[in-house]
């Protein structure tokens, strides 16, 4: 059974760099990774703040959320 795992974040270069450290990282035989760009689906804000993310980038594994570093407040891209 694959672990998910949520990355949220807004496009930032800090954001993208944690993107493409994750997919290295990340063995894609035990985790289903799921990338949302909220600044391209704003949709999704509820459901990181319903996470718990309160900055992007950050990593949501199994429902504990991982702030990677500080690219913008949640609360900014509203």
């Amino acid at each position: 059974m694959k672990t998910h795992a949520t990355f949220y974040h807004a496009g930032c270069h800090v954001c993208i760099a944690a993107e493409q450290s994750l997919a290295q990282a990340l063995d894609p035989s035990r985790f289903e990774v799921r990338i949302i760009h909220l600044g391209q689906t704003p949709s999704e804000l509820a459901g990181a703040e319903r996470a718990g993310v309160q900055s992007v980038p950050a990593l949501v594994l199994n429902g504990q959320v991982f702030h990677i570093n500080f690219g913008a407040a949640l609360s900014a891209l509203k």
